[in-house]
């Protein structure tokens, strides 16, 4: 008999082209080898190359599908991608700590479309203030993260290096460390929708019970293949 595979949830947007959001992460959870659910929060009208907008969808039904999952499925690892408000958020992760036993929640901040458009950037401003006694793991590129003023003391955070001076080079904020990350990789071909995948296989190894190093190590190391993998903007997952 094959091992059980442990659940990760997305809670994200829908992306038509597959490249980024719900369709993006549970296909890297499939090659992470564990068993995706989604939780649909918006309809995007885009490609990888263009973005038209967004039509999110209502908090009551989102409550709904998380729900519905959480009460059928023993969920204890969840990544939160395109969230339209502070409020919503809350709510997301007051339902998770309530109804599931010790959530491991990585929360990866979409403040843009790599498509090209932005969403209101001021949105998460109240709840980053009350991020001091937060277990998520935060996920950020580096404009995100100076956006939104996070604090490396209180929080577990990866940023990552798409926009560094040295592209590619990531830093782990960890249990009161800084921990680098160099890429293995050195390629001018870009991939759509690569902060969702990063996101969505650390969650997996988090989830196969890989530790935080080793994790983020093995989640940089799959998006990298994923970015070479062709010389689209779509990454080929296999």
């Amino acid at each position: 008999m094959p091992k059980v595979r442990p659940y990760c949830l997305t809670i994200a947007g829908f992306d038509p082209s597959g490249g980024a959001g719900v369709l993006a992460d549970c296909k890297t959870f499939e090659q992470n080898k564990v068993q995706g659910l989604a939780v649909i929060t918006a309809n995007t009208l885009q490609t990888e190359d263009s973005f038209k907008r967004v039509d999110w969808i209502t908090d009551e039904i989102i409550l709904e599908q998380l729900n519905i999952l959480i009460d059928r499925y023993k969920i204890q690892y969840i990544k939160i991608g395109l969230i339209s408000s502070s409020e919503l958020l809350e709510k997301i992760i007051h339902v998770l700590n309530e109804k599931c036993n010790k959530p491991t929640i990585v929360w990866d901040p979409i403040l843009s479309a790599s498509a090209g458009g932005e969403f209101d950037l001021n949105r998460f401003l109240n709840f980053v203030k009350s991020l001091a006694s937060s277990n998520l793991i935060i996920t950020p590129n580096i404009p995100e993260y100076e956006s939104l003023g996070l604090s490396k003391s209180s929080n577990t955070i990866y940023i990552k290096g798409g926009h560094a001076e040295k592209i590619g080079h990531d830093v782990l904020h960890f249990e009161g460390k800084k921990f680098p990350f160099a890429p293995h990789v050195q390629t001018d071909i870009s991939k759509h929708g690569t902060g969702c995948i990063f996101s969505s296989a650390l969650l997996a190894n988090l989830a196969l019970e890989y530790p935080m190093i080793k994790a983020c190590l093995r989640a940089k190391r799959y998006v990298e293949k994923r970015i070479i993998s062709n010389t689209s903007l779509l990454a080929y997952h296999k």
